[in-house]
């Protein structure tokens, strides 16, 4: 009988968010097509280590399980990605699996993303509307516009592009690359324009585009292949508009 292969992982733990982190390893039974996700269910239906010590099952994030909702971010073989999305056929062995770094831990490979999400708040990331009444079809987009609108629209807002960002740390404020593309997708939009001034404002002072190094990581590292640091330059042409606007007054300039 043929011996059953294995895959080797190595899991970066830790309790608590005061706790010490420590690495683990396991052995999971391989078969063909399995992602790191499911290579974390082996580990939680038989949660020992390979020095045959019983430990607690490792904690994680997970939702959708077709890289749509973001929540599976975490750093495998030292890069930032999606678990779901990540084929244990196409990494290279033995597997190291860690937290985002750039994220407060909670517990193990989950993170507390709170600061992007304040961000996407602090930016007003939403189409404004009065009532939740039927307000009909809307503004139509020119399909030219709508196509690159769309490119923007796929952000999961998954932290893979701040977790790779320079940047971003926990010295800096820098709201980082999604929230800023954010702001452009919605000043695109006709209604979502109503607020354009308040959101190129709140994007202007500290935090925001200023604290950009273009190191041009994210756009590597984004698996929606969004282009962010174009987002990031289009702002930059808008925000010294409104720089003008702000200083003259916008009674006296037109965008």
């Amino acid at each position: 009988m043929a011996e059953q292969k294995t895959i080797t992982v190595k899991v970066k733990r830790q309790d608590s968010p005061e706790a010490s982190t420590r690495w683990e390893e396991f052995e999971v039974p391989y078969r063909p097509n399995m992602n790191v996700i499911s290579v974390l269910m082996k580990i939680r239906e038989n949660p020992v280590t390979t020095s045959g010590k019983k430990t607690t099952p490792v904690a994680w994030d997970m939702n959708c399980l077709e890289e749509v909702c973001g929540a599976c971010s975490m750093v495998i073989n030292g890069r930032p990605r999606q678990s779901c999305s990540a084929l244990v056929d196409q990494l290279q062995q033995p597997l190291t699996i860690e937290p985002m770094s750039t994220f407060p831990i909670i517990r193990d490979l989950q993170v507390d993303r709170s600061r992007m999400f304040d961000s996407l708040k602090k930016v007003k990331a939403w189409v404004p509307i009065d009532g939740t009444y039927d307000l009909g079809e809307g503004p139509r987009l020119p399909e030219r516009k709508r196509e690159w609108a769309y490119e923007l629209s796929k952000c999961m807002t998954c932290g893979v592009c701040l977790e790779s960002c320079p940047n971003v740390n926990s010295g800096s404020s820098f709201m980082g690359p999604a929230p800023l593309s954010q702001v452009r997708l919605f000043n695109t939009h006709p209604t979502g324009a109503m607020v354009k001034d308040e959101r190129l404002n709140a994007i202007m002072g500290d935090g925001g585009l200023a604290n950009c190094g273009n190191s041009q990581n994210c756009v590597q590292a984004c698996p929606k292949g969004i282009p962010l640091t174009t987002s990031i330059a289009s702002l930059n042409r808008a925000a010294t508009v409104q720089m003008f606007k702000n200083f003259f007054g916008s009674d006296h300039m037109v965008d």
